[in-house]
Order: structure tokens, then sequence, then C-alpha cells
């Protein structure tokens, strides 16, 4: 494959992956979750490289992950105990450990090639040549695996505990006197949105991480009214943003993460119009009397 193709198939990996669990995030107002994890995975990086004294792609994952699972627990732990809404948990949350992560890079990483800037944003333009080599085998880059991989554990989680999801994303109370484990697939579910911000934000930056996971399942909100339309429309809609950013990028000559960051609102702002439009019209056509 030529390099545009890996770089656009990251691309839409990245938009579908993101936009299949985006929709219970936009429902459960917890949208800013993303771009929490994305921001509070550093200081797993710098203490991942300060233990190993490596810089492979594989160490550094595994203590982001950790890290954005950390995230997660102590959201839920404040918002929970400590009775604080969801968006000043996520807040007080990523903010300490941010600053965490910038303080140590400081600290240490003054004596090697690792800096904040180069962590946090990357460049889905260098995908194409940080491939993985197996054997002696190149078996492609390594974020089409990673991103793969997340897609994946996704869309099974969605497809076994759809329904319990469904449940608990509308009336929790409801869900949990029906015996639903709440509190498990609520953590299965947050599993899944750190290992996909992690997955994606090493290869393609966290702008367009936290863009893929809100913008295309808040178009799909608007559209649609039944939850697995949402589901599906916002898994299209990331997509399908991935794709016209790329080709808008490769016109216009400028940055291809930002740009499909950018295609996402754009067509947010087409389905938002569409909705303003049409709903006006579909209430008038429910009033108007019937007539020969």
């Amino acid at each position: 494959m030529s390099a545009a193709a890996w770089i656009l198939l990251t691309g839409a990996l990245t938009g579908v992956a993101c936009g299949l669990i985006g929709s219970f995030l936009v429902l459960r107002r917890m949208a800013m979750l993303g771009d929490a994890i994305s921001h509070a995975v550093l200081p797993g990086i710098a203490i991942a490289f300060l233990l190993t004294g490596a810089r492979q792609s594989a160490t550094m994952l595994i203590g982001a992950a950790l890290v954005g699972l950390l995230t997660v627990f102590l959201v839920d732990v404040l918002h929970r105990r400590g009775r604080l809404q969801h968006d000043a948990s996520i807040g007080v949350t990523f903010t300490f450990l941010f600053a965490l992560g910038v303080i140590l890079i400081s600290l240490f990483g003054r004596y090697v090639d690792l800096d904040q800037d180069c962590v946090l944003f990357g460049e889905i333009a260098f995908v194409p040549w940080d491939t993985w080599i197996v054997g002696g085998s190149d078996l492609g880059p390594r974020a089409i695996w990673s991103l793969g991989a997340a897609l994946f554990v996704n869309a099974l989680f969605i497809l076994l505990f759809y329904k319990e999801l469904k449940l608990m994303t509308f009336d929790s109370v409801l869900a949990r006197s029906m015996g639903v484990p709440v509190t498990a697939v609520h953590y299965g579910l947050m599993g899944c949105v750190a290992l996909t911000t992690v997955a994606a934000f090493e290869s393609v930056g966290a702008i367009l991480v936290v863009a893929m996971l809100v913008v295309p399942a808040a178009a799909a909100y608007v559209l649609s009214e039944r939850l697995g339309v949402m589901i599906a429309l916002s898994a299209l809609i990331g997509g399908l943003s991935a794709i016209l950013g790329f080709l808008s990028a490769a016109a216009l000559n400028v940055s291809i993460a930002g740009m499909m960051a950018v295609a996402a609102g754009a067509i947010f702002a087409a389905a938002f119009v569409y909705h303003t439009i049409r709903r006006p019209l579909r209430a008038r056509r429910i009033t108007e009397p019937i007539t020969e």
C-alpha cells in the first residue's frame, strides 16, 4: 500500500473506533473524558521511560494505558464519593495528572529526546514509516494494528453488552434494580475509552482523538432518535470525516489530522442545520389539518 493509503486507513480506523464508543460518552454527558485521558496519560509515558530507560512504543503504551485506567477510576471516585459533577471530576483529575507529567518530563526529559509536544500531538503523516517488524517481516504500520485491535474490542464489547449499555445509559437506577452489573459494565466501557484513546493519540494526536470521540457522536445525536442508529451513524461519520479531511488536506497542503477534525466539525454543522430546518417542518406537518 502507498503511504497515502496507510494514512487514510489510520484516520478511518480512528474515526470508526472513536465513533462507536463516543455515542455513549455523549449520551452520558462524559464527552470530555477522552480529552482528559489523552492529556492525563503523560505521566504514565514518563514513568514508563524512567523505569525501563527505553523509548519503545509498547512500553510507553502500557504505561499510558495504566494511567488512562487510573484516570477513569479517579474521575469515578470523585464523582460518586466526592459528589462532584462529572465535568469537575474530569477537570481536577486530568489537570493534576497532566501537570505531573509535564514536571516529570521537564526534570528528566532534558537528557533524552522526549518532550510533551511529541508525546501528545503525534503526527499522522509519519504513520507509514513507524512499522512493526517481526522476524525480518514488515507487518505494516504499528498504528494500524493498535487501532484495529481497539476497533475490534469496542465492537465486540458493544455487541456483547448492548442491552446493558442501553439500559444503564438511559436509566441506571432501573438497570441496577434489574440486576444489571452497572459498575462492571461502566468500567468496561471506560476501559474501551482508555484503550482507544491510548491507541490513537500517539499516532494521530490528542486533538483528533477528542474530535472523533465527540463530534461524530454529536452529529449522529441530532440526526437520529434510536441508539442503534446513532452508533452506526457515529461510526460512519467518523470514517467519512477522515476521508474528507485527508482529501482536503492534500488539496490545501495543510495538517492532515487538523483537517480531519475540521471535516468532522463541518459534518456536524450540516447535520445541525438540517435538524434545525427539518424540525419546524415536521411539526408543521403534524399540526396541519388533513384536507381532501
